[in-house]
């Protein structure tokens, strides 16, 4: 990057490579944003289970949204998003835990998933079907958990997204997602790549809070609401440049995030802030387990579970194994 495009961006360090969020805003437009590049930590999330490729693919969309939105966060805490559909992959669970945990999980029919592809039928919105999908904050055991819903009727997850946002914080917001396999020099087998843009439209006194960038971690501010917004020139450029944005170039390992911000916003003006790391990370544990054994199940139960003398729990999201004797956990229930 040459030093006049790091002044225009804002830069005084190296650009950002994966696995990162890089905050930006657009100052002119009265727009701010993320950018999301993912390399390592997704392909370790979807090759760990070994996901038919439309499957995996859809996973790797949710877990960009997940960071996209998560990544705003202030606290410590978790930022769940969960769909729960009738077609073929009928559930995706993705936490991110601030401020930079993300882990994955999918759950499908494999018939019905095998059938869909029979007929030519594996677009997003043909394997996710009809339900709902719903983004939780969890702030820890003293706080109440805040959780929007919005209908999932075989749209795609940006769609949804654009949906969410002006039916819980009537935030004007835009996403673009691209999932893709690169096969790289030496290695036998594809790894799993993506990247993901989300602006939103901002209030007119908006950009003065832009200081406390990534995001203002505010999921539920009516006060922002406008019943009656008019798309202003600025959100209506904003949008119109992002839909210039390719699938190649969200999951391009030798195109950085500002690069990307640069091509797509240097006419307007784009301003970037310093990159937050994300790795793939599960939060499952043995002593987590053992307290859900111990609390949520009599002595009873733990004994059917229990295998040639053993109680093995495996975790959905990293496939990891626990055993435990049935008889460590004493009478208490």
């Amino acid at each position: 990057m040459t030093e006049n495009l790091m002044t225009a961006l804002g830069l005084d360090r190296p650009e950002t490579g994966d696995d990162a969020v890089v905050p930006f805003t657009l100052d002119k437009l009265d727009t701010r944003g993320r950018a999301v590049r993912l390399g390592d930590a997704l392909d370790t999330i979807l090759s760990r289970h070994n996901y038919p490729a439309p499957v995996a693919r859809l996973l790797g969309e949710a877990v960009v949204l997940a960071g996209l939105i998560g990544s705003s966060l202030k606290f410590e805490g978790r930022f769940i998003m969960q769909t729960q559909t009738d077609g073929p992959v009928n559930l995706i669970v993705v936490d991110f835990d601030a401020p930079d945990g993300l882990r994955g999980y999918a759950r499908f029919d494999h018939d019905a998933l095998v059938k869909a592809a029979e007929e030519g039928k594996t677009r997003p919105a043909d394997l996710l079907g009809k339900g709902h999908l719903a983004m939780t904050i969890d702030q820890g055991p003293h706080t109440e958990r805040y959780q929007g819903i919005v209908a999932l009727e075989g749209n795609s997850l940006e769609e949804v997204a654009h949906t969410y946002f002006m039916q819980s914080e009537q935030i004007p917001t835009m996403v673009r997602i691209a999932v893709a396999e690169f096969q790289q020099k030496g290695d036998h087998r594809p790894h799993w790549r993506a990247g993901g843009v989300l602006i939103q439209h901002l209030p007119e006194h908006g950009l003065s809070r832009m200081a406390d960038l990534p995001g203002d971690g505010n999921f539920d501010n009516p006060a922002t609401a406008d019943p009656d917004f008019e798309e202003s020139d600025g959100w209506s450029e904003a949008r119109a440049l992002l839909t210039t944005l390719e699938d190649v170039e969200l999951a391009d390992p030798d195109l950085s995030p500002e690069r990307l911000l640069f091509r797509l916003y240097h006419e307007t003006g784009v301003r970037v802030f310093s990159p937050l790391p994300m790795v793939e990370r599960c939060t499952c544990s043995a002593d987590r387990i053992e307290d859900m054994l111990a609390t949520s199940f009599t002595p009873e139960d733990r004994e059917e579970m229990a295998v040639d003398g053993e109680i093995e729990v495996v975790c959905e999201f990293c496939s990891t194994a626990y055993h435990f004797n049935p008889n460590q956990f004493g009478t208490k229930h």
